[in-house]
């Protein structure tokens, strides 16, 4: 795997939809921070997360967490759980999971099909 010269964080990637205030986002980012491992791999200029909370405290209580990454499909996670702190670790937890599945689906480790594609012969190695 390669480096990545500017590496995704939450710091750096999360934004604040609906029903959260930049007074929620230091509780928020420190939930979050888990994530900064599995984001380095990522570019942060290519790289958004926007969480957001429809009826924010009510019975209805939706939180949303939408990931994109420049050349994959967007993530979307859900949690209906009434305590928000335990919806948005829901969220989290859900978005942890599936860029796991995203990773593996598109860089196989230890696949030997992938390892050994013959190489195809040149004009000049032909045998006659």
């Amino acid at each position: 795997m390669t480096a990545v010269a500017n590496p995704a964080t939450v710091e750096e990637c999360l934004r604040l939809g609906a029903g959260f205030s930049q007074g929620d986002r230091n509780w928020i980012a420190e939930l979050f921070s888990t994530l900064d491992a599995r984001l380095a791999s990522f570019h942060a200029d290519a790289t958004d997360l926007e969480l957001s909370v429809k009826e924010r405290g009510g019975r209805g209580q939706h939180v949303s967490l939408i990931c994109r990454i420049a050349g994959r499909e967007e993530i979307v996670t859900t949690s209906s759980e009434e305590d928000l702190h335990a919806a948005v670790m829901d969220a989290r937890d859900d978005l942890r999971r599936r860029l796991n599945d995203s990773k593996s689906k598109q860089e196989p480790r230890h696949n030997r099909h992938l390892r050994d594609v013959p190489q195809p012969v040149t004009d000049g190695e032909l045998e006659v």
